[in-house]
């Protein structure tokens, strides 16, 4: 099998360019498994409109017509194109749900205010698990608040992995 770095690479090149028609942004792109049990998996969202709250407990607004869309037009460009080599995969399409993955600057300035959860890449105040309150994403810095009073910053380069963390 080619790169699978580069065949992410591919598909997120592609469905970047065909969601942006339809306002819908791509989340996240994982290939796994091998042969004939390889699964590609696209998250997708539907950003807020400029000026609008995020609530994490209201539906963000992926549709299945977007999961549809999305499956159909991107599914059909990637086996055009031969992007996943062997022609043998399973596609599957899904909203990134509500503890989704943070990697891009945006997503960290969208999130601002809501629970997340951190992995650094180093120990920061002896600490490479942080979880708390995204205060703030500025110049590349992030602000996390992990209990009242208590202040944290890192620069995005040191997260190894983030993510949103809802309070059930």
């Amino acid at each position: 099998m080619a790169d699978r770095e580069a065949v992410i690479d591919k598909v997120i090149e592609i469905a970047e360019r065909v969601g942006a028609s339809e306002g819908i942004e791509i989340v996240d792109v994982d290939l796994v498994g091998g042969g004939r049990n390889r699964v590609l998996r696209i998250f997708i969202d539907r950003p807020p409109a400029p000026g609008q709250t995020v609530d994490l407990t209201a539906p963000q607004g992926v549709t299945l017509a977007d999961c549809e869309f999305i499956s159909q037009h991107v599914g059909t460009i990637l086996d055009v194109e031969d992007v996943i080599p062997g022609a043998s995969y399973r596609l599957e399409v899904s909203s990134p749900g509500v503890e989704r993955k943070l990697r891009k600057p945006c997503e960290f300035e969208r999130f601002v205010g809501q629970k997340v959860k951190v992995v650094l890449r180093e120990p920061v105040e002896n600490q490479r698990h942080l979880t708390g309150t995204l205060k703030s994403f500025a110049a590349g810095v992030i602000t996390l608040e992990p209990g009242p009073g208590k202040s944290v910053q890192f620069p995005l380069e040191q997260v190894e992995k983030a993510n949103l963390k809802f309070e059930w």
